[in-house]
């Protein structure tokens, strides 16, 4: 497969979907008490807006990223610049431009609040000093999915290479092999919606028999078992990824948003559904579900999960990736793209993100 027009500007509309997102969620951030979200922002959130004072990203603005969109744009300009992913560079960055500007507490460092998996990485690299590649902790959180969308864009054509690419991104902050593999298969289907395939309940068994003919390191246990070789270690770079059946949930989770029986009116409402919490049980399915019922409609999608409260910010950024993957960059609203801080820089790179693979 060659790097059409449609296929680039679908890689773009994953990576500027995803950071649109994030800043979508800066202002109602983490809101658990909807009447009070609904209280500070009015009934329906329709774009980007101020945190307010004493709230988490206080001193931000409207349009502004957060840290994990901040950290995903720094991906985002290593892998144009470097015309692929470069680890190294990659965490020089993070070095330099991240963990020592921080002290280690939540509210410090670029962006304003630090993510729990990024404070467990400040404890690893600068308070014990440990290396790249022993990095990683037990959070149960989505930034692993979030960052990496950078990598599903990139290596869309390259299913297993991209795979692999991923869960070694994902392992620098998050080795729980749970979180890991859906993380992954998070990036996986992305990656197959940029490439065109429909977001169906096909695209399940697409992606499982990728796994069974053996272009997706996921481990199949049954498979392995028959050869003898089932092994798995899930701090290790290179070991495959488990559990496949991440790569399966999401055509489940779009047959229920097709099912005329099967209603969550209105739609924001998934969050109380699926969950509020960060946790990545509760944020993936719902962002599924948005990205399967407004698959051709991008403005809907991430404003019922910025509306839904709780982690909005990371439900926003997993639906717009998803549905950016599926209307490309130019059918997103321009509104979207153009309220962006770092808006021009964004676009060029989102662009260039598979146009310049070697």
């Amino acid at each position: 497969m060659k790097v059409t027009n449609g296929l680039a500007d679908r890689a773009a509309g994953a990576v500027v979907g995803a950071l649109i997102g994030d800043a979508l969620g800066l202002g109602p951030h983490w809101y658990y008490d909807l009447d009070r979200m609904r209280a500070d922002y009015g009934q329906w959130i329709d774009g980007y807006t101020d945190p307010k004072p004493g709230r988490y990203h206080t001193g931000l603005k409207a349009g502004d990223l957060s840290q994990t969109g901040l950290i995903t744009l720094e991906l985002l300009r290593s892998v144009v610049e470097k015309n692929g992913y470069d680890e190294g560079d990659f965490t020089r960055r993070l070095d330099e431009q991240f963990l020592q500007k921080m002290d280690g507490t939540a509210y410090s460092g670029p962006g304003g609040y630090t993510n729990q998996s990024i404070r467990e990485l400040y404890r690893a690299r600068i308070t014990e000093g440990k290396p790249w590649g022993k990095t990683g902790d037990y959070a149960d959180t989505t930034e692993g999915a979030e960052r990496a969308i950078v990598l599903a864009a990139r290596y869309a054509l390259s299913p297993g290479e991209g795979a692999r690419t991923i869960a070694r991104n994902i392992r620098l902050t998050q080795i729980d092999p749970y979180v890991t593999a859906l993380s992954a298969a998070y990036c996986v289907v992305v990656s197959a919606l940029i490439r065109g395939e429909p977001f169906d309940e096909q695209l399940a068994s697409k992606l499982y028999g990728m796994v069974e003919q053996g272009e997706l390191p996921f481990t199949h246990v049954e498979l392995t078992e028959k050869k003898g070789t089932y092994a798995h270690e899930p701090t290790a770079a290179s070991a495959s990824l488990p559990y496949p059946d991440g790569l399966l949930f999401p055509s489940h989770i779009l047959a229920a948003a097709k099912d005329p029986e099967v209603r969550i009116e209105p739609a924001w409402k998934v969050s109380l559904v699926y969950g509020m919490p960060c946790m990545i049980a509760c944020v993936l399915p719902a962002a599924y579900y948005l990205a399967g019922r407004f698959h051709d409609d991008f403005e809907q999608a991430v404003l019922h999960a910025v509306n839904g409260g709780g982690q909005n910010m990371s439900r926003a950024m997993l639906t717009g990736a998803l549905v950016g993957a599926q209307t490309g960059l130019s059918r997103i609203p321009e509104r979207f793209p153009g309220g962006l801080s770092d808006r021009e820089e964004i676009v060029e790179l989102a662009k260039r993100i598979i146009q310049n693979k070697a």
